[in-house]
Protein backbone atom coordinates (compact mmCIF):
# COMPACT_ATOMS: atom_id res chain seq x y z
CA UNK A 1 0.00 0.00 0.00
CA UNK A 2 1.49 3.37 -0.70
CA UNK A 3 -0.38 6.86 -1.11
CA UNK A 4 0.90 8.43 -4.12
CA UNK A 5 0.45 12.65 -4.62
CA UNK A 6 -3.31 13.68 -5.54
CA UNK A 7 -4.55 10.13 -4.41
CA UNK A 8 -6.67 9.07 -0.92
CA UNK A 9 -7.73 12.04 1.30
CA UNK A 10 -6.59 15.36 0.93
CA UNK A 11 -7.94 17.13 4.25
CA UNK A 12 -6.64 20.45 3.67
CA UNK A 13 -8.08 23.52 1.69
CA UNK A 14 -4.82 23.71 0.33
CA UNK A 15 -2.45 20.82 -0.73
CA UNK A 16 1.12 20.84 -1.52
CA UNK A 17 3.14 18.17 -3.44
CA UNK A 18 6.49 16.18 -2.79
CA UNK A 19 7.97 17.60 -6.04
CA UNK A 20 11.37 18.42 -6.72
CA UNK A 21 10.73 22.16 -7.22
CA UNK A 22 8.89 22.40 -4.26
CA UNK A 23 10.93 20.92 -1.92
CA UNK A 24 14.40 21.71 -0.19
CA UNK A 25 16.95 19.15 0.94
CA UNK A 26 19.50 19.46 3.71
CA UNK A 27 18.67 23.15 4.35
CA UNK A 28 15.68 24.83 6.31
CA UNK A 29 13.84 27.79 4.45
CA UNK A 30 15.03 31.68 6.04
CA UNK A 31 13.59 34.86 4.92
CA UNK A 32 14.48 34.97 1.36
CA UNK A 33 13.31 31.31 0.55
CA UNK A 34 10.54 31.81 -2.18
CA UNK A 35 7.35 30.25 -0.31
CA UNK A 36 4.88 27.14 -1.67
CA UNK A 37 1.73 29.37 -1.80
CA UNK A 38 0.37 32.04 0.56
CA UNK A 39 -2.82 31.71 2.93
CA UNK A 40 -5.17 33.24 5.37
CA UNK A 41 -4.67 32.84 9.23
CA UNK A 42 -6.63 30.03 9.98
CA UNK A 43 -6.56 28.39 6.49
CA UNK A 44 -5.52 24.57 6.76
CA UNK A 45 -2.92 22.82 4.08
CA UNK A 46 -1.87 18.97 3.19
CA UNK A 47 1.81 18.24 2.57
CA UNK A 48 2.83 15.29 1.39
CA UNK A 49 6.45 14.57 2.52
CA UNK A 50 9.21 12.24 1.97
CA UNK A 51 11.76 10.50 4.03
CA UNK A 52 15.00 10.91 3.31
CA UNK A 53 15.73 7.01 4.11
CA UNK A 54 16.49 5.16 0.75
CA UNK A 55 17.59 8.05 -1.26
CA UNK A 56 20.51 9.70 0.34
CA UNK A 57 24.32 8.38 -0.95
CA UNK A 58 24.94 6.02 1.16
CA UNK A 59 21.64 4.29 -0.01
CA UNK A 60 22.87 4.40 -3.77
CA UNK A 61 20.47 7.40 -4.21
CA UNK A 62 17.62 4.89 -5.95
CA UNK A 63 14.41 3.73 -3.67
CA UNK A 64 13.21 1.66 -5.92
CA UNK A 65 16.86 -0.24 -5.78
CA UNK A 66 17.18 0.39 -1.82
CA UNK A 67 14.19 -1.17 -0.66
CA UNK A 68 13.71 -4.01 -3.37
CA UNK A 69 16.98 -5.50 -1.60
CA UNK A 70 14.37 -5.51 1.53
CA UNK A 71 11.83 -7.04 -0.98
CA UNK A 72 9.56 -3.85 -1.68
CA UNK A 73 8.74 -3.96 -5.34
CA UNK A 74 9.42 -0.87 -7.66
CA UNK A 75 5.93 -0.06 -7.99
CA UNK A 76 5.55 0.26 -3.96
CA UNK A 77 8.14 3.06 -4.11
CA UNK A 78 6.54 6.73 -4.12
CA UNK A 79 6.89 8.31 -7.76
CA UNK A 80 7.90 11.35 -5.48
CA UNK A 81 10.54 9.72 -3.98
CA UNK A 82 12.07 8.16 -7.11
CA UNK A 83 11.77 11.36 -8.71
CA UNK A 84 13.74 13.36 -6.03
CA UNK A 85 16.41 10.95 -6.13
CA UNK A 86 16.72 11.89 -9.48
CA UNK A 87 17.41 15.37 -9.70
CA UNK A 88 20.30 17.18 -9.63
CA UNK A 89 22.30 16.52 -7.03
CA UNK A 90 20.41 19.89 -4.63
CA UNK A 91 22.46 19.12 -1.41
CA UNK A 92 25.90 19.18 -0.67
CA UNK A 93 26.43 15.72 1.78
CA UNK A 94 29.33 17.14 3.57
CA UNK A 95 27.74 20.41 4.62
CA UNK A 96 23.74 20.26 4.92
CA UNK A 97 21.58 17.50 6.75
CA UNK A 98 19.62 14.43 5.58
CA UNK A 99 15.84 15.83 5.90
CA UNK A 100 13.54 16.68 2.59
CA UNK A 101 11.83 19.89 4.08
CA UNK A 102 8.30 21.32 2.33
CA UNK A 103 8.75 24.60 0.75
CA UNK A 104 7.55 27.23 3.15
CA UNK A 105 4.33 28.75 3.58
CA UNK A 106 3.45 32.20 3.80
CA UNK A 107 0.71 33.41 6.15
CA UNK A 108 -0.64 36.94 4.94
CA UNK A 109 0.08 38.99 7.74
CA UNK A 110 2.16 37.19 10.01
CA UNK A 111 5.39 39.61 11.50
CA UNK A 112 7.90 39.36 14.34
CA UNK A 113 6.19 39.43 17.83
CA UNK A 114 3.42 36.77 16.60
CA UNK A 115 3.03 33.25 17.52
CA UNK A 116 2.29 30.38 14.79
CA UNK A 117 -0.03 28.09 15.92
CA UNK A 118 -0.16 24.93 14.33
CA UNK A 119 -3.07 22.36 14.85
CA UNK A 120 -1.85 18.96 13.39
CA UNK A 121 -5.33 17.94 12.41
CA UNK A 122 -4.19 14.53 10.38
CA UNK A 123 -1.38 12.41 9.50
CA UNK A 124 -1.83 9.49 6.97
CA UNK A 125 0.77 6.81 6.31
CA UNK A 126 2.07 7.07 2.82
CA UNK A 127 3.63 3.46 2.87
CA UNK A 128 3.53 0.43 4.57
CA UNK A 129 7.00 -0.09 5.62
CA UNK A 130 10.32 2.18 6.56
CA UNK A 131 13.78 2.25 7.74
CA UNK A 132 15.82 3.10 11.21
CA UNK A 133 19.03 3.66 10.72
CA UNK A 134 22.50 4.12 13.14
CA UNK A 135 25.11 5.52 10.87
CA UNK A 136 27.93 8.12 10.54
CA UNK A 137 29.16 7.57 13.91
CA UNK A 138 26.38 9.26 15.69
CA UNK A 139 23.58 8.19 18.42
CA UNK A 140 24.12 7.39 21.69
CA UNK A 141 26.38 4.88 21.88
CA UNK A 142 28.41 5.68 18.31
CA UNK A 143 31.22 3.26 19.71
CA UNK A 144 29.62 0.37 19.38
CA UNK A 145 27.19 0.58 16.89
CA UNK A 146 27.87 1.73 13.01
CA UNK A 147 31.10 3.74 14.38
CA UNK A 148 32.75 2.78 10.56
CA UNK A 149 29.44 2.89 7.91
CA UNK A 150 25.78 2.91 7.86
CA UNK A 151 23.83 0.15 9.30
CA UNK A 152 20.10 0.26 8.37
CA UNK A 153 17.10 -2.10 9.84
CA UNK A 154 13.96 -2.57 7.93
CA UNK A 155 10.44 -2.15 9.77
CA UNK A 156 7.13 -3.77 8.06
CA UNK A 157 3.94 -2.25 9.18
CA UNK A 158 0.93 -4.37 9.64
CA UNK A 159 -2.60 -4.34 10.30
CA UNK A 160 -2.93 -5.85 14.18
CA UNK A 161 -6.26 -5.51 16.17
CA UNK A 162 -7.58 -2.68 14.59
CA UNK A 163 -3.90 -0.88 14.91
CA UNK A 164 -0.62 -0.15 13.21
CA UNK A 165 2.18 -1.76 14.47
CA UNK A 166 5.85 -1.61 13.47
CA UNK A 167 7.63 -5.16 12.60
CA UNK A 168 11.24 -5.82 13.50
CA UNK A 169 12.26 -9.07 12.33
CA UNK A 170 15.62 -10.56 14.07
CA UNK A 171 16.85 -14.55 14.18
CA UNK A 172 15.08 -17.35 13.55
CA UNK A 173 11.50 -16.37 12.65
CA UNK A 174 11.07 -14.26 15.18
CA UNK A 175 9.57 -10.69 15.27
CA UNK A 176 9.11 -7.35 17.87
CA UNK A 177 6.06 -5.42 17.24
CA UNK A 178 4.94 -2.21 18.46
CA UNK A 179 2.20 -0.09 18.11
CA UNK A 180 2.73 3.46 15.27
CA UNK A 181 2.19 7.05 16.55
CA UNK A 182 3.09 9.07 13.95
CA UNK A 183 4.46 12.35 14.16
CA UNK A 184 6.13 15.19 11.67
CA UNK A 185 9.85 15.44 13.55
CA UNK A 186 10.22 19.05 11.89
CA UNK A 187 7.59 21.74 11.92
CA UNK A 188 9.02 24.89 12.11
CA UNK A 189 9.45 28.81 10.84
CA UNK A 190 11.55 30.55 8.52
CA UNK A 191 14.97 31.53 10.30
CA UNK A 192 15.79 35.59 9.89
CA UNK A 193 18.82 34.81 8.09
CA UNK A 194 20.08 35.52 4.74
CA UNK A 195 21.08 32.12 4.47
CA UNK A 196 18.99 28.93 4.76
CA UNK A 197 20.26 26.84 7.87
CA UNK A 198 21.17 22.98 8.27
CA UNK A 199 18.56 21.27 8.70
CA UNK A 200 19.68 19.07 12.02
CA UNK A 201 19.80 21.35 15.25
CA UNK A 202 16.49 22.84 16.43
CA UNK A 203 16.48 26.29 17.98
CA UNK A 204 14.18 29.05 18.28
CA UNK A 205 12.89 28.61 15.14
CA UNK A 206 11.53 24.96 15.74
CA UNK A 207 13.01 22.71 13.42
CA UNK A 208 14.01 19.10 14.04
CA UNK A 209 12.43 18.76 17.31
CA UNK A 210 12.00 15.59 17.37
CA UNK A 211 8.89 15.42 19.82
CA UNK A 212 6.80 12.31 19.71
CA UNK A 213 3.80 14.12 21.54
CA UNK A 214 3.35 16.52 18.59
CA UNK A 215 1.01 13.97 16.79
CA UNK A 216 -2.27 14.18 15.53
CA UNK A 217 -4.52 16.19 17.82
CA UNK A 218 -1.63 18.46 19.44
CA UNK A 219 -0.82 21.82 18.49
CA UNK A 220 2.95 23.34 18.57
CA UNK A 221 3.20 27.01 18.81
CA UNK A 222 6.21 29.18 17.16
CA UNK A 223 7.43 32.32 17.47
CA UNK A 224 7.48 33.85 14.12
CA UNK A 225 11.06 35.55 13.05
CA UNK A 226 10.36 36.63 9.42
CA UNK A 227 7.35 38.39 7.86
CA UNK A 228 4.69 35.41 6.56
CA UNK A 229 6.03 32.99 9.67
CA UNK A 230 6.94 30.80 6.31
CA UNK A 231 5.66 27.42 7.74
CA UNK A 232 7.73 24.36 6.76
CA UNK A 233 7.71 20.84 7.83
CA UNK A 234 9.38 17.41 7.21
CA UNK A 235 11.16 14.49 8.53
CA UNK A 236 7.91 12.05 9.11
CA UNK A 237 8.21 9.73 11.58
CA UNK A 238 5.82 6.42 11.94
CA UNK A 239 7.10 6.44 15.61
CA UNK A 240 10.26 7.27 17.93
CA UNK A 241 11.28 6.08 21.52
CA UNK A 242 12.01 8.98 23.78
CA UNK A 243 15.71 9.71 23.18
CA UNK A 244 15.80 8.85 19.18
CA UNK A 245 18.70 7.26 20.76
CA UNK A 246 20.18 5.04 17.48
CA UNK A 247 19.85 8.36 15.65
CA UNK A 248 16.46 8.08 13.81
CA UNK A 249 13.47 6.82 14.50
CA UNK A 250 11.16 4.87 12.51
CA UNK A 251 11.45 7.40 9.22
CA UNK A 252 8.66 6.53 6.75
CA UNK A 253 6.62 9.23 4.78
CA UNK A 254 3.31 11.03 5.68
CA UNK A 255 0.83 13.01 4.49
CA UNK A 256 0.11 15.33 6.95
CA UNK A 257 -2.69 18.49 7.26
CA UNK A 258 -2.15 21.41 9.49
CA UNK A 259 -4.48 24.57 10.59
CA UNK A 260 -1.86 27.87 10.43
CA UNK A 261 -3.26 30.24 12.82
CA UNK A 262 -1.40 33.58 13.71
CA UNK A 263 -1.52 34.85 17.15
CA UNK A 264 -1.48 38.59 17.29
CA UNK A 265 -2.09 41.49 19.55
CA UNK A 266 -1.14 42.37 23.03
CA UNK A 267 -2.08 39.04 24.32
CA UNK A 268 0.02 36.79 22.08
CA UNK A 269 2.84 39.22 22.14
CA UNK A 270 2.63 38.58 26.10
CA UNK A 271 2.64 35.17 25.23
CA UNK A 272 5.47 34.94 23.25
CA UNK A 273 7.47 36.46 25.75
CA UNK A 274 6.13 33.45 27.97
CA UNK A 275 6.60 30.94 25.10
CA UNK A 276 10.53 32.32 24.17
CA UNK A 277 10.74 28.90 22.69
CA UNK A 278 8.99 26.18 20.39
CA UNK A 279 6.09 25.43 22.75
CA UNK A 280 3.40 22.22 22.20
CA UNK A 281 -0.05 20.97 23.92
CA UNK A 282 -2.08 17.97 23.17
CA UNK A 283 -5.38 17.91 25.48
CA UNK A 284 -3.58 16.41 28.28
CA UNK A 285 -0.51 18.25 28.84
CA UNK A 286 1.07 21.48 28.39
CA UNK A 287 4.47 21.34 26.84
CA UNK A 288 7.76 23.51 27.62
CA UNK A 289 10.99 22.59 25.63
CA UNK A 290 14.68 23.00 26.40
CA UNK A 291 16.75 23.02 23.71
CA UNK A 292 20.82 23.22 24.29
CA UNK A 293 24.20 21.05 22.94
CA UNK A 294 24.53 20.04 26.48
CA UNK A 295 21.73 17.48 27.68
CA UNK A 296 21.99 18.90 31.40
CA UNK A 297 21.60 22.72 30.15
CA UNK A 298 18.62 21.37 28.09
CA UNK A 299 17.26 20.23 30.93
CA UNK A 300 17.70 23.23 32.99
CA UNK A 301 15.96 25.39 29.65
CA UNK A 302 13.11 23.15 30.10
CA UNK A 303 12.66 23.84 33.70
CA UNK A 304 12.99 27.40 33.27
CA UNK A 305 11.04 27.37 30.44
CA UNK A 306 8.10 25.30 32.56
CA UNK A 307 9.05 27.70 35.74
CA UNK A 308 8.40 30.62 33.34
CA UNK A 309 5.14 29.14 31.58
CA UNK A 310 3.43 28.17 35.49
CA UNK A 311 4.36 32.18 36.97
CA UNK A 312 3.12 33.78 33.73
CA UNK A 313 0.12 31.84 33.41
CA UNK A 314 -1.15 31.09 36.60
CA UNK A 315 0.09 33.46 38.65
CA UNK A 316 1.92 30.96 41.06
CA UNK A 317 5.29 32.23 42.78
CA UNK A 318 8.61 30.62 40.96
CA UNK A 319 8.78 28.31 44.81
CA UNK A 320 5.43 26.85 44.26
CA UNK A 321 5.94 25.86 40.53
CA UNK A 322 9.09 24.79 40.90
CA UNK A 323 7.82 23.00 43.94
CA UNK A 324 5.19 21.40 41.73
CA UNK A 325 7.56 20.86 39.11
CA UNK A 326 9.54 18.31 40.97
CA UNK A 327 6.15 16.68 42.40
CA UNK A 328 4.37 16.43 39.29
CA UNK A 329 5.71 17.21 36.17
CA UNK A 330 7.48 14.59 33.85
CA UNK A 331 10.82 16.35 32.21
CA UNK A 332 11.26 13.41 29.32
CA UNK A 333 14.22 13.32 26.92
CA UNK A 334 12.70 14.14 23.43
CA UNK A 335 16.46 13.13 21.68
CA UNK A 336 20.12 13.49 22.15
CA UNK A 337 21.09 12.88 18.21
CA UNK A 338 20.45 16.28 16.71
CA UNK A 339 23.54 18.27 17.67
CA UNK A 340 21.02 20.18 19.96
CA UNK A 341 19.29 18.30 23.03
CA UNK A 342 15.90 18.33 23.64
CA UNK A 343 14.07 18.27 26.93
CA UNK A 344 10.86 18.28 26.93
CA UNK A 345 8.35 18.62 30.13
CA UNK A 346 4.47 17.26 30.39
CA UNK A 347 2.49 19.60 32.81
CA UNK A 348 -1.29 17.72 33.34
CA UNK A 349 -4.32 19.96 32.17
CA UNK A 350 -6.13 17.96 34.85
CA UNK A 351 -3.98 19.50 38.10
CA UNK A 352 -4.97 23.21 37.01
CA UNK A 353 -8.44 24.29 37.57
CA UNK A 354 -10.12 25.80 34.52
Amino acid sequence: MILEAGQGPIDGTHYVRATPESVGWGRLPCRSTTPALTIDSGDTVTFDTVSHEGILEDQGRDPAAFFGGYGIAATDVLTDARLLAKSPPPRDPDADGPHVITAPVHIRGAEPGDLLKVDVLSLHLRADYGVISSRHGRGALPDQFARTGPEFTFCEVEREGGRDVGVIRYGEGRAVRFPLRPFMGIMGVATDTDHPQHTVPPGRHGGNLDIKELATGSTLYLPVQTEGAGFYTGDPHYAQGNGEVALTALEAPLRGTFRLSLLKGHKARAASETLQYPFGETDRHWIPVGLHEDLNEAMRAAVRAAVRFLTDRFGMDSVAAYAYLSAAADFEISQVVDEVQGVHCLIRKADFPG
